[in-house]
């Protein structure tokens, strides 16, 4: 892998520092020009807005591509590959660990929003927006199971590369549970689609067999590294893409999912006096298979425009619908039910509630304190929870800093936003040193639903071992032979500190390959 360097843009659009061969950006733009039909930028002002997405990372593309179809994908993909040019897809820019940033050309998928409904399944294009999926499945009486807390912002092919989740997957599980087919641009410029038989899919079935699995996390959901673990057949295939955070191609369509929208709904909110008691009540309530069960702390319910509890420290949301039969009963439990809800426009305004703590746990920030989408993701086993939030108390004491934590409890997925004053990069890396060493010994995976991006990649060969991270090579290296698609995410050993913008306020002169 080619090693990660520092470079400046000058004002001129010239790119130095990084290799005396590479083009001035104008003269990038004018060869691809004569390449594709889609758009071309090269301005700063839009290199500034690509070097960033949801994370805390920050890296400058040379140049910003709008594919107008297929050819240009393939195309564009082919002259990364001629030119040596790492190529990163990109989406909606939602997303928490730096994914969708690099350094050498973004493609911009926005132009691919087409999809059509069939009864069970939609087949749609990566540029498609979730929130205008959703209106159109609702206007049919149906539902995509996999929602984001910010999932009407969401593009759909980020959510494949990311293999996101949501708050209802006990009912619906994740993107890889609900991928039928997909269609990419493999590192060569060529077109794959699984699950049809090729060279590929026998490649991915061969090494499917020679992973250990007991090295693979023991958790309902899991976006770290390649799920080799879920392929058996030929027809589990598709689910290698779902994950792969663009390093293994370029997505140009995919068939999901959908299903009957639920025709009742039930939401009760559960309140506790401690955090560790509701954790673990999850173990227990998860067992009468509720739709979701998700967790908020006492800082995110202090943001919640309602009357609580004084003494209240933290706070379960559990509904269930018609579609399955349940029996909750509270008197198993420590908390108390503060509210049952059974009209879906109460039921939904609560779910706002819960979809904004990451922008309530902003809010708690002062001038001097930055918070790190660094260990936000990390998952155990239900029954394990009581380690996430033991773990977090000894680097709050450790390192003297605060945090926020919600999630998706009954997955074991909860999202840790830590704040900080302390922004040094040796911190940072060895609170996420410490932090993810406990999640792997308790069975868990450090990347439940956002990806492994420039955050944790770092780490995914202690997450795997030494043998299944040999493997992960192995099949980056039939998708993409010359490492140009997203180089960087999944295998590599740079630190993730090397990207970080670790100083409040973005700076142009923090600019890394």
């Amino acid at each position: 892998m080619q090693s990660l360097l520092h470079y400046l843009i000058l004002k001129d659009g010239t790119i130095t520092g990084f290799n005396s061969k590479l083009m001035n950006s104008k003269l990038l733009k004018l060869k691809l020009s004569k390449t594709i039909k889609g758009e071309i930028f090269t301005q700063k002002e839009v290199l500034a807005f690509y070097s960033v997405d949801s994370s805390s990372y920050q890296v400058f593309p040379r140049v910003v591509v709008i594919p107008k179809d297929r050819k240009d994908v393939i195309n564009v993909v082919k002259f990364a590959v001629k030119n040596k040019i790492p190529i990163v897809p990109r989406g909606a820019g939602t997303g928490l660990v730096g994914s969708a940033l690099g350094s050498g050309i973004i493609l911009d998928m926005r132009n691919f929003h087409k999809f059509s409904l069939s009864k069970n399944y939609v087949t749609l294009e990566p540029g498609v927006q979730k929130g205008i999926l959703d209106k159109a499945l609702s206007s049919k009486g149906k539902i995509f199971g996999p929602n984001p807390s910010v999932g009407s912002y969401c593009a759909i092919g980020g959510m494949i590369g990311n293999n996101s989740s949501g708050s209802k997957s006990l009912r619906y599980g994740a993107i890889i549970d609900n991928l039928l087919e997909i269609t990419i641009v493999n590192g060569e410029g060529k077109v794959i689609k699984f699950p049809r038989k090729s060279q590929t899919t026998q490649k991915i079935l061969s090494l499917a067999k020679r992973i250990n699995k007991e090295k693979f996390p023991k958790v309902t959901k899991n976006s770290c590294g390649y799920r080799l673990d879920r392929i058996t057949n030929l027809g589990d295939t598709p689910k290698i893409i779902a994950g792969s955070e663009g390093t293994l191609g370029v997505i140009l369509s995919a068939k999901l999912k959908i299903y009957d929208k639920p025709k009742k709904r039930i939401l009760y909110l559960l309140e506790y006096k401690s955090a560790l008691d509701a954790l673990n009540d999850c173990h227990y309530i998860v067992k009468s298979n509720p739709v979701a069960l998700e967790y908020v702390d006492k800082n995110t319910i202090e943001s919640i425009p309602e009357k609580f509890s004084k003494n209240i420290g933290a706070m379960l949301f559990l509904e269930y619908d018609s579609n399955n039969r349940y029996q909750f009963k509270t008197q198993h439990i420590h908390g108390k039910v503060f509210k049952k809800i059974t009209k879906d426009k109460e039921i939904n305004t609560w779910w706002k509630y819960r979809d904004s703590s990451l922008a309530y746990s902003l809010k708690k920030i002062s001038k001097n304190e930055k918070s790190f989408h660094i260990i936000e993701d990390g998952i155990v086993p239900v029954k394990e929870l009581r380690v996430i939030l033991e773990t977090i108390h000894q680097i709050e004491k450790k390192y003297k800093c605060r945090s926020i934590i919600y999630g998706h409890a009954g997955n074991g997925n909860l999202h840790v936003r830590l704040i900080m004053k302390n922004q040094s990069a040796q911190t940072i890396r060895s609170i996420a040193q410490h932090y993810f060493k406990r999640i792997i010994n308790a069975s868990g995976s450090i990347t439940g639903e956002h990806g492994d991006g420039l955050a944790r990649s770092e780490f995914v060969r202690e997450q795997y071992g030494n043998q299944n991270y040999t493997i992960f090579k192995i099949l980056k290296k039939e998708f993409d032979p010359h490492n140009i698609l997203n180089p960087g995410k999944k295998i590599t050993s740079k630190p993730m500190t090397e990207y970080l913008v670790i100083n409040s306020g973005l700076k142009s002169s923090t600019i890394t390959k």
